[in-house]
């Protein structure tokens, strides 16, 4: 899936794979004690039609299988600290949160489901450590009714942009919920409506991604046989 997604501060969002394009921001202060630190939401449409010819995302190339035609991106990006000589305030917005709403679990059950950054160059962006680009879970082979953290009971891995799993440690954090509310406009999650939410470093001492740099994400389905 592409886009041309910048930051939340630096204009528009347009969705690659066609369809309704719409871009809402929200803005959530939250106090320190001694500082402000700005979380900003950025959300986007994609209607994503997925069929079963070969999709080619960055160096990677892999089939996919259609089975949810509409789900919706939210990036949540937060401030990043990063003094330079003559100005101490400086910093950036980092990738905080990467989240596939709207997501059908009952037609996706089973399936895998895998997620990259592109930046403004067509380049696959590194998202967790050992150079992985990639982010991937297996769905339950039933639709869940709970919401899931385990990293282990999804299958969350990271991968190379070939689909090669790593063996460094996960830095990133997995959560699929279908209780509650959703992250893209609110509405009430279910099976056929749930939240898949990466969480990119929460630590932020490792992987911190300028939002500006992030033009487009990818969502594929593959068929997950076992």
């Amino acid at each position: 899936m592409g886009s041309d997604l910048q930051s939340p501060l630096s204009g528009h969002v347009t969705s690659r794979f066609g369809g309704a394009k719409k871009h809402r921001s929200k803005i959530f202060i939250g106090l320190g004690f001694i500082a402000v630190v700005p979380f900003v939401l950025s959300t986007f449409a994609a209607s994503v039609t997925v069929g079963t010819g070969s999709l080619e995302f960055g160096q990677g190339s892999q089939q996919a299988i259609s089975c949810d035609d509409t789900v919706f991106i939210a990036l949540g990006e937060e401030w990043h600290p990063s003094p330079v000589a003559g100005d101490s305030s400086a910093g950036f917005f980092r990738v905080r949160t990467a989240t596939i709403s709207n997501l059908n679990l009952t037609s996706c059950a089973g399936k895998k489901i895998r997620l990259r950054l592109i930046d403004g160059a067509g380049a696959e962006i590194p998202i967790a450590p050992g150079g992985a680009t990639v982010f991937e879970v297996s769905l339950p082979k039933i639709a869940t009714s709970q919401n899931i953290s385990d990293a282990v009971a999804l299958n969350f891995a990271d991968l190379t942009p070939l689909g090669s799993p790593l063996g460094t440690p996960q830095l990133a954090q997995v959560a699929l919920n279908v209780s509650g509310v959703s992250v893209y406009d609110g509405s009430t999650l279910s099976q056929t409506n749930g939240d898949l939410t990466f969480y990119l470093d929460p630590t932020a001492g490792t992987i911190n991604i300028d939002g500006q740099s992030v033009h487009r994400m990818t969502v594929e389905t593959v068929n997950n046989p076992n």
